[in-house]
């Protein structure tokens, strides 16, 4: 076949629509959006609840919402920036952070609707397959459904650590073990115990102890936070142990501290109407005192 030049007229222009505003800047994907926001009929006006599990270079972000014409309506949201306040102070974007930004998620959603006491979740991390059933006679297990945007869905992705954190603090999110670390494609089979040692951060450990026998100086230069904050590698796991109780204890969210200080001024401040007059009243002083003097 010969070339064909594409012809490009006025016709074509006249029906030429754009694209989504977010399609354009490849923010979102609107093929899985569609699927993840529209409710059954018969369900009428209720909220069809997703856990959106976003990852940044320096933190973690978890919500709860829900879609509605004028945009998403956002109930709940969890954050990587605020386990220090639960004992972990390092290492907030990696995948045991994951799963306690989930925990902290599902825990904090479950107690603002008074759920919390109903569905505990899975309170010893073992790493198994664990899904959060309705309680009979209460209220049904707060649904929601995993929204992972752009991101790429392979085996062992911290979005899936974000997943399975939530499941364990009590929330019903449908899922398979197909993606979690520990899982092998070619038998199909399942290893929990790989899944714990990534969620207690044994991964973290190993390596830390690897690369510090291998080369000392590029392990201080890598984990120069971890020694300066005493986190040695055998105690990493204790660090996300702890945080987990401290996490079920107290997950309300905590108001930011008001910050004081002076702000920067560079065009002189608006005097009062006394000032305006205290100050006329100055010159013609000076200007008779000066008249006097001569």
């Amino acid at each position: 076949m010969g070339f064909v030049k594409v012809v490009k007229n006025k016709a074509y222009f006249k029906r030429y629509q754009v694209k989504f505003k977010r399609r354009r800047q490849g923010k979102t994907d609107y093929h899985a959006r569609r699927y993840l926001v529209v409710q059954d009929k018969n369900k009428y006006n209720t909220p069809k609840y997703r856990m959106i599990v976003r990852i940044t270079n320096k933190d973690i972000i978890c919500q709860i919402a829900y879609a509605r014409i004028e945009g998403d309506m956002i109930i709940c949201a969890a954050y990587a920036h605020e386990l220090p306040r639960y004992g972990v102070k390092v290492g907030l974007t990696n995948y045991s952070a994951a799963y306690c930004t989930g925990l902290l998620l599902a825990r904090r959603i479950l107690k603002k609707f008074n759920l919390d006491t109903v569905y505990e979740g899975q309170t010893e991390v073992n790493g198994d397959e664990y899904h959060v059933e309705s309680e009979e006679g209460k209220h049904g297990a707060f649904r929601a459904y995993l929204d992972v945007g752009l991101a790429r869905t392979t085996t062992g992705a911290r979005v899936f650590g974000c997943l399975k954190g939530a499941v364990d603090g009590g929330m019903d999110v449908p899922h398979s073990c197909k993606r979690f670390p520990g899982y092998d494609n070619e038998s199909k089979e399942f290893d929990a115990e790989t899944h714990r040692k990534h969620i207690l951060g044994g991964h973290v450990s190993d390596y830390m102890k690897s690369l510090e026998e291998d080369d000392e100086d590029a392990y201080k230069r890598q984990f120069s936070q971890y020694i300066k904050l005493g986190v040695a590698a055998d105690g990493v796991e204790e660090m996300y142990k702890k945080c987990h109780a401290a996490i079920r204890e107290d997950p309300e969210a905590k108001p930011k501290p008001s910050r004081e200080g002076t702000p920067k001024r560079w065009t002189r401040k608006k005097l009062s109407l006394a000032q305006r007059q205290d100050r006329v009243r100055q010159k013609k002083e000076s200007f008779l005192r000066a008249n006097k003097q001569e």
